[in-house]
């Protein structure tokens, strides 16, 4: 290898995946159990590829359904209409809230599809086994994992007007199929990047210095 370059695993060292602590890799047969919390070690996550893209691909799935379907129907002096969530945000720029509609449609449209295709680059390039732009691709995986979480506003949403608009026949609000799909999205989203390891990225880089 490259004296040039070193890296963790040139160095004899695992990462553990729950504490991140630095330990020193035993022989390869042993098993290797991090000291700080007992997690087991792996150099690699184990079948993360299989993992993710299953994860993937049922993300997909579900999303297709979750913006389809209704995700809150509301009852007011007895006449109901359900929204998805695009009929919600053509409501608010139909009513001069844009913020709200931006608000929206980043979180729970923009934003889980652009996790979704950045995942599937991601496992399309580490299987390709490409050396194009590390560093960014790394960027990228990092964007997926902070920004994931904040597709969970529409879910909050409509949690917190189904518990409080209740005014029995005057106006109440229910939570729709939509609701569920989207919900199993975002979930299966984060699991997804979660089961991603982003060190398969630059194992071409130490292939090719050995």
């Amino acid at each position: 290898m490259n004296q040039g370059l070193k890296t963790a695993r040139s160095e004899g060292l695992i990462s553990c995946h729950s504490c991140h602590l630095l330990c020193r890799s035993p022989e390869p047969a042993a098993v290797m159990i991090c000291p700080r919390c007992g997690t087991r070690l792996h150099r690699r996550k184990p079948n993360s590829i299989k993992r993710t893209w299953a994860l993937v691909v049922a993300a997909f799935i579900f999303y297709i359904p979750a913006n389809v379907l209704p995700i809150t129907t509301v009852v007011s002096l007895g006449k109901a209409q359900s929204d998805t969530i695009m009929s919600g945000v053509i409501y608010f720029i139909k009513t001069g809230m844009w913020p709200i509609a931006l608000v929206i449609f980043v979180a729970s449209v923009f934003v889980p599809l652009l996790k979704l295709i950045i995942l599937t680059f991601l496992l399309i390039t580490v299987q390709r086994k490409s050396s194009w732009r590390r560093k960014d691709r790394t960027r990228l995986y990092r964007i997926t994992e902070v920004v994931g979480r904040w597709s969970m506003v529409d879910i909050f949403v409509v949690t917190i007007l189904v518990a409080l608009v209740n005014l029995g026949a005057l106006a109440s609000i229910h939570a729709r199929p939509g609701a569920i799909f989207f919900c199993a999205v975002v979930v299966i989203t984060l699991f997804a990047a979660m089961s991603f390891d982003p060190r398969l990225i630059w194992d071409t880089e130490e292939s090719l210095n050995e």
